[in-house]
């Protein structure tokens, strides 16, 4: 039960920085701009090696922070739950701090997958049929990568719970 757990937080903290430094970085996707190189994030955009703010107000953008946004912090409450779940308390007997860390690295892997889908498709549609010579940089593989660490944390999770509650299933009664 607690190599799963470890295991499990081991994903959780590497999803979560992943998280981070994907949502916070300006490189998900590059590509040419009137023979200049450029690139942009989420949150600003560069051409020439000058950065500028994204003050567009663009409904997928918007979407993709606010969805990475709480994807982190579903993973940070799951972390929380997660190491909780090393302790054992008796107050908290009824509430399996397991089986609650399982369940959020799952929101927060659904978040993700939620805002990468929409970035994804505005950008094969829209962004790149624009730019003719385009393609996903290394802060949009990022955030994949943290969907699938968080995926794989809230399997250890949860596979920690079903061994805890099939170890209280063969005690004495």
């Amino acid at each position: 039960m607690y190599s799963f757990m470890g295991g499990g937080l081991f994903c959780a903290i590497v999803g979560n920085i992943l998280l981070v430094v994907s949502t916070a970085t300006d490189y998900w996707m590059q590509y040419r701009l009137s023979g200049n190189y450029a690139h942009q994030g989420l949150w600003r955009y560069c051409i020439s090696n000058k950065c500028y703010m994204q003050t567009d107000t663009i409904a997928y953008w918007n979407a993709t922070r606010a969805f990475m946004i709480l994807s982190g912090m579903s993973c940070f409450a799951g972390i929380i739950a997660g190491i909780m779940s090393f302790a054992h308390f008796s107050s908290f007997e009824r509430f399996n701090r397991s089986f609650a860390a399982g369940i959020m690295f799952f929101v927060s892997t659904f978040f993700v997958l939620l805002g990468m889908a929409i970035y994804t498709g505005v950008t094969v549609n829209f962004l790149g049929r624009r730019f003719g010579d385009w393609r996903f940089s290394w802060s949009y593989i990022l955030g994949w990568v943290a969907m699938l660490m968080n995926f794989f944390a809230g399997i250890f999770y949860i596979c920690a719970y079903r061994m805890c509650e099939c170890r209280r299933g063969n005690g004495p009664r």
